[in-house]
């Protein structure tokens, strides 16, 4: 998916099992981001610095959803102990991060993997991708501040 390109309606289900569609979140902007772990540093800094700042977030008219690949019960788990206030989409068939372009091989410590490249993808109220932050630009402690920041 690039920017100017239509985001898919169905986007998947969340913790809970519910469905998540765009015309669920009418006449707001979405900030669809993709992260790659539960429960992991990184991805904890991310959520809670969104956590932190999702008024102001909801305020400026975002929807904050994240998607990652781990399961429903996964999710649960990293949202109460994070007391998040955002959904978080069980990917687990790959369906989403795989239409998004935000899946494949990645290296660390030497080793190859499959995983998730950790991006962005703003939604504007049209459900047109109007900006991408992309994995080598998403701060995670200051990722609200980078999706405030209108380019």
């Amino acid at each position: 998916m690039n920017v100017g390109d239509k985001a898919p309606e169905i986007l998947g289900t969340d913790q809970d099992g519910k469905e998540i569609k765009l015309s669920d979140y009418k006449g707001k902007k979405i900030a669809l981001y993709f992260y790659p772990k539960d429960l992991t540093s990184g991805c904890t800094a991310q959520a809670c610095n969104l956590r932190d700042n999702y008024k102001e977030l909801t305020d400026k008219g975002y929807a904050i959803i994240g998607v990652s690949i781990q399961d429903e019960k996964s999710h649960k788990k990293f949202i109460e102990k994070n007391e998040l206030p955002f959904p978080l989409i069980a990917d687990t068939d790959l369906k989403l991060v795989n239409t998004f372009g935000v899946y494949g091989e990645k290296k660390m410590y030497g080793r190859t993997y499959m995983g998730t490249f950790r991006t962005t993808f703003i939604i504007n109220e049209d459900g047109i991708i109007e900006r991408i932050i992309g994995p080598k630009q998403v701060k995670t402690k200051d990722h609200a501040a980078q999706i405030l920041a209108e380019k």
